[in-house]
């Protein structure tokens, strides 16, 4: 899982409607053809894969996006914890576990690698690609309408992350900030700390998984420079502005008849203010 509230602001976990981690304001994000986005009317779900799969692996399904992906190992642990609010057909954290890329962890189980949560105050960055080499990665599978029924509490990890400014392309909330699925929080995730090849493995089980960095290269290519949590909030907001800037110079020019609310919502995984003081250390 895994929207649009400065780092150093504060906003409700869930239903949040703060500024973004970066923002000074509104932003229309110019750079994916937003006014094209295909916005599906369908349960608003952080984890909804919703192709019409059935709840099985078909032959040959991980093969289709070529023999190197298909050769890719993931040499770290990924997990999740899911709380099942999701059709299991549709949900992105069950068809990595259909596809053996993913293990599901106990409700209250310990996990020692980087965690994508809601509840994390620090923001992923190359600096945790050693506790990915050491512990793995996880995430929170659960429904971006319930974030409030999720007992963060028993998801025990000593290094919790957020997610950076990223957009979904998932069929559920494709094109919307923040609203990734699982699968995509993970592969995110994995770009930014410089597992290219895990994401890209990840990813390559969905027929849009490919979207997911097309959409989102100009960002995680922007984060896979900095080399701390502080460096990767000042990436974010160097990229609002440039957002900002972008979308006052179209408002002058031309009338941006395709671009809706949807790119204008807050963070929904910022639970907590990040200082601005924030320190890399624990």
């Amino acid at each position: 899982m895994v929207n649009k509230t400065r780092a150093s602001s504060t906003s409700r976990r869930g239903k949040g409607r703060g500024r973004s981690a970066g923002s000074k304001g509104r932003f229309k994000d110019l750079s994916t053809s937003v006014s094209s986005l295909s916005l599906q009317d369908r349960p608003e779900s952080a984890v909804d894969d919703n192709d019409g799969e059935e709840d099985h692996i078909s032959e040959g399904e991980e093969a289709s996006s070529g023999s190197e992906i298909h050769d890719i190992q993931i040499e770290v642990p990924v997990a999740m914890w899911d709380f099942g609010h999701c059709d299991p057909r549709r949900c992105s954290g069950k068809k990595l576990a259909r596809l053996g890329l993913i293990k599901e962890l106990k409700i209250g189980s310990r996990f020692r690698g980087i965690v994508v949560t809601p509840k994390a105050t620090r923001v992923i960055s190359r600096s945790d690609s050693d506790l990915i080499l050491k512990g793995g990665l996880a995430v929170v599978e659960c429904s971006w309408a319930r974030l409030d029924d999720v007992p963060f509490g028993k998801i025990a990890s000593p290094n919790e992350r957020l997610l950076p400014y990223l957009i979904a392309t998932n069929p559920t909330n494709y094109g919307k900030p923040w609203r990734l699925n699982c699968v995509e929080a993970l592969a995110a995730a994995f770009y930014i700390t410089g597992f290219n090849s895990y994401a890209e493995k990840l990813l390559s089980g969905f027929g849009w998984g490919s979207s997911f960095w097309s959409v989102n290269q100009i960002y995680l290519e922007r984060y896979q420079k900095c080399a701390t949590s502080e460096d990767v909030i000042m990436a974010q907001e160097a990229l609002m502005n440039e957002l900002e800037e972008r979308y006052n110079d179209a408002r002058k020019t031309e009338t941006l008849d395709g671009l809706g609310e949807d790119l204008l919502v807050a963070n929904p995984n910022r639970q907590q203010e990040i200082p601005e003081n924030h320190s890399e250390s624990e």
